[in-house]
């Protein structure tokens, strides 16, 4: 049977889910069996819908086939490029924040990082009055091109992204063969079950070696774009606990924070406030942007939401920056009882926000999202 090694990987897959060492409740449980599904979607569509010959820009992640952290201020294009053939890129530049193009030497997985061979944004492309662009590139190894649209106000324009290996372009592929069906169901196999155990095993080397409950200073995304900068955490809190992060306002054209559970992938934040950038957050009087990391609603529009969570990452996002960030310009954190949040923010009457305008902040996300993902 053809798929006989897709189904072996599915059972192979869920076992690693079910054994994670930070399952403690069926709540765990349910989540990573919803992460898995949207894995399983994910390499589907890697594996079947992707021809080496005849390149497109596949989304690769997304609010239901997460994985690595997704910003929720991103969207993820991708496919594989091979040495000895040029490509070229055309688009159509959106009004979102960032634009960014990088070039991976290999994928990730449990025991390697790849290098960035090439990482820059869309400032060094030659883009006319209309927003068009062209950008040609024959790589020197087998690589992974990866674009990400960021956006700093979720109601942005998106834009548009195709890719073409010249010699090929106005081809069409070959027919399907029955060897290229069992090689794809194969391929897909592989992909899942190394996709699971890579991003298990991921934030053990960035996060965990943090101690809990504080965010690291601010420092070159390793292995990622050339203007990002992040800082990141682990926090473990109590029902009755929040947590304060404290953030100078900087000039940074895009920023970004978010949660993410122990699967290492963003929260819902289509339906709750899991995430906020530099739009969304609220900026003190004293230009600070205090946040406050809670199960329980603390009553204040930065409030980000841990959905249940006792245990989770923390995650800030600074791009397309002109200069280097320092320690001060990183977070600062403070975990209090959830009865003392208001007597810990100085501007706690300006925080306050009515259910009413809680819900309205929801249904714009939910809006947005939508429309974001049909443009």
């Amino acid at each position: 049977m053809f798929s006989q090694p897709w189904l072996d990987a599915i059972a192979e897959a869920e076992s690693l889910v079910a054994a994670a060492p930070f399952v403690e409740s069926e709540a765990d449980l349910l989540e990573g069996l919803q992460y898995l599904a949207g894995c399983i979607s994910g390499c589907t569509h890697l594996a079947f819908d992707h021809d080496r010959d005849h390149p497109f820009m596949q989304s690769g992640t997304g609010p239901f086939t997460k994985m690595a952290l997704d910003n929720p201020d991103a969207m993820y294009f991708g496919t594989w490029v091979q040495p000895g053939h040029e490509y070229v890129v055309t688009g159509r530049r959106g009004t979102t924040t960032d634009l960014c193009f990088q070039l991976l030497g290999g994928e990730y997985t449990d025991d390697n990082v790849p290098p960035s061979q090439l990482a820059f944004d869309d400032r060094e492309l030659d883009i006319d009055a209309d927003g068009n662009y062209e950008w040609r590139i024959a790589p020197t190894s087998p690589s992974q091109l990866l674009v990400r649209e960021v956006y700093n106000d979720w109601s942005a324009q998106r834009g548009y992204l195709s890719i073409a290996r010249t010699d090929t372009a106005g081809g069409s592929p070959p027919p399907l063969t029955r060897a290229l069906i069992e090689k794809r169901y194969a391929c897909a196999g592989q992909q899942l079950v190394q996709r699971v155990k890579t991003w298990l095993q991921f934030p053990q080397w960035f996060y965990h070696t943090l101690p809990v409950n504080t965010m690291s200073a601010p420092r070159l995304t390793p292995g990622g774009l050339a203007t990002q900068y992040s800082s990141v955490g682990h926090f473990d809190l109590t029902p009755d606990q929040a947590m304060i992060i404290t953030l100078p306002v900087t000039d940074a054209p895009y920023l970004g924070f978010q949660l993410g559970s122990l699967w290492y992938i963003s929260l819902d934040y289509i339906n709750h406030q899991t995430s906020l950038n530099g739009t969304q957050a609220q900026e003190d009087p004293d230009d600070k942007i205090r946040y406050v990391v809670s199960d329980a609603n603390p009553g204040v529009t930065n409030w980000v939401e841990a959905l249940g969570h006792r245990k989770g990452y923390l995650q800030f996002r600074w791009q397309r920056l002109s200069r280097e960030l320092t320690e001060a310009d990183g977070p600062t954190v403070e975990v209090v009882d959830i009865d003392k949040v208001a007597s810990a923010l100085p501007y706690y009457e300006f925080n306050k926000i009515s259910d009413e305008d809680w819900r309205a902040r929801i249904s714009l996300r939910q809006k947005q999202i939508g429309n974001r993902m049909v443009a």
